[in-house]
């Protein structure tokens, strides 16, 4: 999900959003200092081992995990703004455990006047954004039936704001046993729904874009058991399953949705089917009907009674989402994945967003941001990826995403790029976004700084200026009032969401690649991560100790000063020296660590005959303490020391980074 404030650039606006800082970091000697034994504390990140999860952060030999399919028939009243719909879920229990309820999300409660989310959100606005205007939205559930070991009845059950519980007859029992649950229900669209789905009017119709649009399962996991933390607008944890999907809407509409489309010879005309297939072989993108026809009637099918149905099936997903408009330009590209299949980048947007320099260009920028990550990190794993113009800044679902129509340039390069990076978390690797959300936002963050470098030569790559994100980032850590990247997003400051959830941990995996691991063995640890948690529900430890274990590096110290403190770097060069006072012996360099946070130690040191030699030092240096002194082979007498000489470490005060020798007069 894109926050509003990351559409000028994600990591540089987000971090430069902290703005002036009230503290400072004490000064050397004033009591703020280093801890080695703190930070350095062997069992601070301890996993045992149990039988679903190991020590070294993997699946265990007995891991499970339950799984939800789902069959939704929906229809879209678009003068009314309203979806009625009904949904089949076969939910299967493979735990060990029995189960006597069942919980499922009914997150369109969220837009009732009297939900939790409307009384949370604050006077001056929020995500919410629909109370004051007193819509009356939340689901309508007209009734609820299950069928569990061969019976069918009505359900008991009662719905809590924006969850609902089943109490069953008889437990579900373990092992693979099934549930079968039939709800049938209408919701209103909302104008503006928390950023995640809405409508957009356009010269040539509305543009409806619908997600959270069925009662979901909540998940049972071998952690927390059932996980039902209340939809206040904060992000989701899923379970994964098939998804069979129908979608019946005004026959002049066009329908983008997860997955892929089951009846193209029913809802294409002969034309487009034509250049759909012509665009499934095609590098270039190919317009499958332009902004020339979105006002002709003969660009679709007439339908019966006037309307149509559209058929999509998204299998091994955690959720889907559609749009629909009969205002929509559609084009197309091939994508190449690594393994040689072939997928479909798309693009559905209004005649106002089609320029040379905005949505005309959206598929190229999905088709690249796939293929870059489907080769750098995991394939991707749909046969479609649709991008969507309307009233949504930026939002992610399993193949589609919705982001701003108003956007341009590299605006619409970050957030498309932004957006499809959650196809690998969390819609790939499923973490819990609902407490963890660096684990999906800031991981996506720090996939976008690689994405971006790689994108037409650098053609976006400033939007990610490390000296500005360094300066922002700096300025954030040192405000006792920011919240750290491990703090739940329901308890997050709004202002501080940007940097906790997005920026910090984003840059921090950058800096893990850049200064303290290297490209070869971060790449390969990350890899690690996201073949092991593939589809599955991994935990902030499961993360900590895989990176630990397959990069061959002790990083507790840094997911403890990173993740769960916002602790401030300052590195300092104290002295030099020199042995037997003679440079042709070597010099001695002497360097503090004045804050409570430590990293290795780049260093450029200058010599009088013009020579510069970078030096790497370890973070270990730091683990007997604050002050280090290191022998440096000098022939003549040095005239400066830099630390820090990348530029990419947040220093919180670069001023004594500095060593230069005095000049006699």
């Amino acid at each position: 999900m894109k926050l509003n404030l990351l559409s000028r650039g994600l990591l540089s606006a987000a971090l430069l959003a902290a703005g002036p800082v009230a503290a400072q970091l004490p000064t050397s000697g004033s009591g703020a200092a280093y801890d080695a034994r703190t930070l350095f504390n062997p069992s601070f990140i301890e996993q045992l081992a149990t039988p679903t999860r190991t020590a070294g952060g993997q699946p265990g030999a007995a891991y499970w995990q339950n799984a939800a399919d789902y069959k939704i028939n929906a229809r879209l009243d678009e003068k009314a703004a309203r979806v009625t719909a009904t949904v089949d879920i076969t939910y299967t229990n493979n735990s060990p455990d029995n189960l006597p309820f069942v919980w499922l999300q009914v997150d369109q409660n969220l837009f009732r006047n009297d939900s939790r989310g409307a009384a949370a959100t604050p006077v001056a606005g929020g995500r919410f954004g629909n109370s004051a205007r007193a819509f009356r939205g939340g689901d309508s559930l007209q009734a609820v039936t299950i069928s569990l070991h061969g019976k069918k009845q009505q359900a008991n059950y009662r719905v809590t704001d924006t969850r609902l519980q089943i109490i069953l007859p008889e437990a579900l029992k373990p092992n693979g046993d099934q549930l079968g649950i039939r709800i049938s229900y209408a919701f209103n669209i909302p104008e503006y729904g928390a950023d995640r789905l809405g409508r957009l009017k356009t010269t040539n119709g509305e543009i409806f874009e619908v997600a959270q649009w069925y009662p979901r399962m909540a998940v049972y996991d071998d952690v927390e058991g059932w996980n039902t933390l209340p939809y206040m607008s904060a992000e989701f944890y899923l379970e994964y399953g098939n998804f069979d999907y129908t979608v019946d809407v005004p026959a002049n509409y066009l329908v983008g949705g997860s997955g892929e489309l089951v009846n193209p010879a029913e809802v294409l005309t002969a034309t487009q089917q034509r250049r759909l297939a012509q665009a499934a072989g095609s590098d270039q993108t190919v317009p499958v009907r332009s902004a020339a026809e979105v006002t002709q009637a003969s660009s679709r099918p007439t339908g019966k009674n006037g309307r149509l149905t559209w058929h999509f099936r998204c299998l091994r997903a955690r959720d889907v989402a559609w749009a629909a408009s009969a205002a929509f330009i559609w084009d197309a590209a091939k994508m190449n994945l690594p393994s040689g299949r072939k997928a479909l980048a798309m693009s559905l947007y209004p005649t106002e967003s089609a320029q040379d320099t905005a949505w005309n260009r959206s598929t190229e920028y999905v088709k690249k941001s796939i293929e870059y990550n489907s080769k750098q990190w995991y394939e991707y794993s749909y046969p479609v990826a649709t991008n969507v113009a309307g009233v949504v800044g930026g939002m992610e679902y399993p193949g589609i995403v919705f982001c701003g129509a108003k956007a341009r340039k590299a605006n619409l390069w970050a957030v498309t790029d932004h957006e499809f990076g959650h196809n690998w978390f969390p819609m790939i690797v499923g973490s819990n976004e609902r407490k963890y959300p660096w684990m999906d936002e800031g991981f996506n963050t720090f996939i976008n700084i690689l994405s971006s470098q790689n994108f037409n030569n650098g053609e976006y790559k400033s939007i990610n200026d490390t000296t500005r994100l360094v300066a922002g980032l700096v300025r954030s850590i040192l405000d006792p009032t920011t919240d750290p990247p491990y703090t739940v997003p329901d308890v997050t400051q709004a202002r501080n969401l940007g940097f906790a959830a997005y920026s910090k941990m984003g840059y921090g995996l950058f800096l893990l690649r850049e200064e303290v691991l290297g490209p070869e063995r971060f790449d390969y640890a990350f890899r690690t991560y996201i073949k092991r948690w593939a589809f599955k529900h991994p935990q902030p430890k499961d993360f900590f100790r895989t990176m630990n274990e397959a990069s061959g590096e002790d990083l507790t110290w840094f997911w403890r000063e990173w993740v769960y403190n916002n602790w401030a770097l300052d590195q300092a060069v104290s002295t030099v020296t020199y042995v037997n006072q003679d440079p042709a012996q070597g010099a001695l360099i002497t360097l503090e660590n004045r804050g409570p946070a430590a990293m290795p130690v780049t260093a450029d040191v200058t010599e009088a005959s013009g020579k510069t030699t970078r030096v790497h030092l370890p973070v270990e240096i730091w683990q007997r303490g604050g002050t280090w002194t290191f022998r440096y082979n000098s022939t003549t007498p040095l005239v400066r020391v830099r630390l820090n000489a990348t530029k990419l470490l947040p220093d919180a005060n670069p001023g004594n980074n500095l060593w230069q020798a005095q000049v006699l007069k």
